[in-house]
């Protein structure tokens, strides 16, 4: 099977790409220009098989075409994590519809693997430790979220509404807080950092983590099964932390960091407070926390992964290895 990764030198692209060239596939690797690759390269160097490296982007239907000559499967990973409203959007959701109307234009059958988000879902007005799983409906106040989710739900809506118009085969994962060597120190889920001070919002509540490699197992698992097409799976480990734990975690392997736990109900009455003030303001002082936010990020759930273990998909790092080799690396870069 010839695939096409795109995303293929970020965080988790490289461990996708490496599950790929393990398995025995044909990989077509997209990278910007200007980009770095060296981890993409130190996979090549560790990993046999036959790849290539196209250098370029998904700025144009013309652009994509060519990368789609002789592929049987897109995994589409490039998105935008950070920056502007209008960024993400272009990042994620502008280059999905020049993607998906390439894969149409093709003339036949390409299967799609589009990597989304938990965050997709409506869960504000849920219960405090209701179970997410992929029966929980989407997000219905978009609006109310901030930019990364909108985003996210905007571009899975997209892939879906391409799949059923044309009949493309489609499999969407969406992980929760993909962490490990590399990776970001911090999930928004554990709190929000200001310089040497954290503002731990999470407190019990469960982290769904998922180890990059592990992620990148249960996406090359779901790209390979003949029953994934037309589903969508929850992508997290099985022995979770809570937001606590992690903090606690960290300050053992890594090193001491200041931290003040914010309550959820005084979190709650922060955030209202400060979404009234928007108002009266007229959004002099933006309102970064909302009490709709807060909820869907810290209100405190717990989180399913069975349909993805159905596909035969198993956790082979466990939270405790990742973990480590986490706080090792942080350590080792002398993060802050």
């Amino acid at each position: 099977m010839k695939a096409l990764v795109t995303g293929s030198n970020g965080f988790l692209g490289v461990s996708v790409v490496a599950r790929l060239l393990e398995g025995g596939d044909d990989v077509r690797c997209l990278v910007r220009q200007g980009s770095a690759r060296a981890r993409l390269d130190a996979v090549f160097a560790r990993s046999p098989g036959s790849r290539e490296v196209v250098m370029g982007s998904l700025n144009s239907v013309a652009a994509v075409a060519p990368l789609l000559e002789g592929v049987d499967i897109v995994y589409h990973l490039a998105a935008g994590m950070r920056g502007a409203p209008a960024d993400l959007t272009l990042n994620g959701v502008v280059t999905s519809k020049k993607l998906l109307d390439a894969v149409v234009g093709a003339g036949r059958p390409v299967r799609l693997v589009l990597v989304s988000s938990l965050s997709v879902y409506g869960v504000a007005e849920l219960p405090r430790g209701s179970i997410i799983d992929e029966r929980i409906q989407f997000e219905t106040h978009p609006e109310r979220r901030d930019a990364y989710a909108q985003v996210k739900l905007r571009q899975e809506r997209l892939f879906w509404e391409y799949s059923e118009r044309h009949g493309l085969p489609l499999t969407v994962l969406r992980p929760g807080v993909i962490y490990g060597p590399a990776g970001s120190p911090f999930s928004g889920r554990v709190g929000l950092r200001f310089g040497s001070l954290m503002l731990h919002f999470g407190g019990g509540n469960t982290l769904p983590l998922s180890y990059v490699d592990n992620c990148a197992d249960a996406i090359v698992i779901a790209g390979r099964s003949k029953e994934a097409p037309g589903q969508a799976f929850n992508v997290h480990d099985d022995d979770l932390p809570s937001a606590r734990e992690y903090l606690h975690g960290y300050r053992k392997g890594v090193g001491p960091i200041r931290s003040l736990w914010v309550p959820y109900p005084l979190l709650q009455v922060g955030a209202s407070l400060l979404e009234r003030y928007n108002r009266y303001s007229q959004g002099q002082l933006p309102a970064a926390l909302t009490p709709y936010r807060v909820a869907s990020t810290w209100k405190g759930f717990r989180f399913d992964n069975l349909r993805l273990k159905s596909l035969g998909w198993r956790q082979r790092v466990t939270t405790r290895d990742g973990l480590a080799r986490t706080f090792d690396d942080l350590k080792s870069r002398n993060l802050p």
